[in-house]
């Protein structure tokens, strides 16, 4: 359970000395009740009130890392339900399996690696490969390990609930930090034995319902492994849609550290039923899902799914203000201007590519908001227009001073006439309009 502002005021000096910073100890314990403080403020608190203050300020899902270098996946570390409260640090991970005993793994690791897409500026793809033991024989699994790394250096989730095979595969990875997978009633004892070893986080897996979960990972806990992920085994999708949101909230709500950890889920079914579990796991804090295949027609709308769930409501995603050169400009080609947000940003220019006429797109500094919504916010009108005009360097780039803005900040034609010198043409109110607008405008 979270401590109270109360609870945590009983553990302190009392002396509202205000070295803290805060004028009472009693404000002082609200402010660490509501995590805004930390008790490293307070010098005259005890080690034994420290430490445990220390336990009750810390994150209701624990960090857990998997891999290393570049491609390094980090999970948990959230504190809240819903993303409107605050934000979501950690993107859900997708990972393709892949057995030891399939004649194809390499190619289908080439696969997965060459598959890429790009949305809004973000290129998206894959994260993870998890290699099962499916031969249950350490030597294949060795040789599967050793050939999924040899195409691709993204984090591994090794999966066999065999001791003495998940060793030999281990002995592939070296430093390289895999997700053991998994800790199970049976096995637990060696299987941590193996993660503290290597230094490799452990996931454990209980089915049969939460409490026995929560009684596993505390063994394992017990046993010195910190870095758990939880395994809540297969269920039907209405029962795992609930387990999901319930581990989620004892943790961030109740703090129950033995389910405070990331959980890993593997989508069961085929083609679009498997597509509908991993959107389940994605929208319900899953941190990782396992999918048996990565079709383009699945992996797209869930990489969008998860893009959108995992930006920041409060920091719009921004393209750099600039000029942006669109199907190989010359100097009589026409000059548009639009902000910065980069959903704007990628319709406008896109619609500017679907007209095939060469044209510079001018992308105002906006701090990350849409056209209307800038110009009611006074953060595009004509004098932030005239000064991207001025200081961006498109007068010598063309031939003429005649700019073409959105149809929607048509009022500021005048000002941004009269402050920049160029003739201000307006435009269509909607970006879907460019196209035709376009090559009606080249043609005039």
């Amino acid at each position: 359970m979270a401590l109270t502002a109360l609870d945590i005021y009983k553990k302190l000096p009392q002396t509202n000395c205000g070295k803290c910073g805060f004028p009472t100890c009693l404000a002082f314990a609200m402010q660490l009740a509501n995590k805004k403080a930390s008790i490293d403020a307070c010098p005259d608190v005890s080690d034994e009130a420290k430490e445990l203050l220390e336990s009750s300020a810390a994150p209701p899902i624990k960090l857990v890392k998997v891999g290393s270098g570049d491609r390094e996946i980090e999970m948990g570390d959230e504190v809240v339900m819903h993303r409107h409260e605050k934000t979501f640090y950690h993107p859900v991970a997708y990972a393709l399996m892949v057995d030891d005993d399939s004649p194809d793994i390499e190619s289908k690791v080439q696969a997965t690696e060459e598959m890429k897409f790009e949305r809004v500026g973000e290129e998206m793809q894959l994260d993870m490969i998890a290699i099962r033991s499916k031969s249950d024989d350490p030597a294949k699994f060795s040789s599967a390990v050793s050939a999924v790394k040899g195409k691709t250096s993204v984090p591994l989730v090794l999966v066999s609930q065999n001791p003495a095979v998940m060793e030999e595969g281990l002995k592939v990875c070296g430093s390289d930090r895999p997700l053991i997978h998994a800790a199970t009633k049976d096995n637990y004892e060696k299987m941590a034995e193996l993660a503290k070893a290597n230094n490799c986080p452990l996931a454990v897996l209980e089915d049969s319902g939460l409490e026995e979960l929560a009684e596993l990972s505390k063994k394992v806990k017990e046993a010195g492994v910190e870095d758990i992920v939880l395994d809540l085994g297969k269920k039907p999708l209405g029962r795992l849609f609930q387990e999901l949101t319930l581990v989620r909230r004892l943790a961030i709500k109740k703090l129950f550290r033995p389910l405070g950890y990331p959980v890993i889920m593997f989508a069961g079914g085929e083609g679009a039923s498997e597509g509908l579990e991993a959107a389940i796991g994605t929208v319900k804090y899953a941190s990782i899902v396992v999918m048996k295949e990565a079709d383009r027609a699945i992996m797209y709308p869930l990489l969008t799914l998860r893009q959108n769930i995992y930006t920041d409501p409060q920091k719009p995603i921004q393209v750099k203000p600039g000029i942006y050169e669109l199907n190989g400009p010359a100097e009589d080609s026409p000059v548009l201007i639009t902000t910065n947000f980069s959903l704007t940003y990628f319709t406008v220019a896109g619609d500017i590519e679907t007209s095939k006429v060469p044209s510079y797109l001018l992308v105002a500094d906006s701090e990350g908001l849409s056209v209307m919504t800038a110009f009611a916010a006074d953060k595009f009108t004509a004098d932030t227009a005239t000064e991207l005009i001025e200081s961006c360097g498109i007068a010598d780039k063309v031939n003429h001073k005649k700019i073409i803005i959105p149809g929607q900040v048509a009022r500021m034609s005048g000002k941004l006439n009269e402050n920049s010198g160029w003739e201000v043409v307006v435009g269509p109110r909607d970006s879907s309009g460019l196209p035709k607008y376009l090559r009606e405008y080249a043609g005039a």
